[in-house]
């Protein structure tokens, strides 16, 4: 599993030109899905998620966590982390999962942020067309890879 994540003042999806989902203060995450990805992936990865020390404290060091500012997540599949540019200039996106398996793991990764926060996280809609829009507060962007776990 792949994520980037930024920390934002807001984020918001649109589909269609209407509001979907929103959120002030928390974590964009964009959250890419491979065959190879396990429970145990997703449940080392939304830890990362919420125990990471982005937000600043009082004295404006990054030593808060999500969890302990009582922030927001906005949670988005994106299939295209898994982006291969090794060959051409046409990504090839054959590393990335088809929806029968990453839907499961996607609605499995929201049960589990939704567990740790202790409330409904912010998504989009699996393999809609989605705008999204949000203001990265920093910037603070963060890329995390289940399999490399740097």
């Amino acid at each position: 599993m792949r994520a980037i994540i930024q920390r934002v003042t807001q984020a918001k999806v649109q589909i269609d030109n209407k509001l979907f989902s929103e959120i002030r203060n928390g974590l964009l995450v964009l959250l890419g899905i491979e065959d190879a990805d396990s429970d145990e992936d997703l449940y080392w990865l939304a830890q990362k998620i919420v125990n990471l020390r982005v937000f600043n404290d009082e004295n404006g060091v990054m030593n808060i966590s999500l969890i302990d500012a009582n922030f927001d997540i906005l949670l988005v599949s994106q299939f295209t982390l898994f982006a291969s540019t090794k060959k051409g200039n046409r990504p090839s996106y054959i590393k990335a999962s088809r929806p029968e398996f990453a839907i499961p793991l996607y609605k499995k990764m929201i049960a589990k942020l939704e567990e740790l926060l202790g409330k409904k996280i912010a998504t989009g809609i699996f393999g809609a067309d989605m705008q999204i829009s949000l203001t990265n507060n920093g910037p603070v962007t963060i890329m995390i890879d289940s399999k490399i776990k740097e």
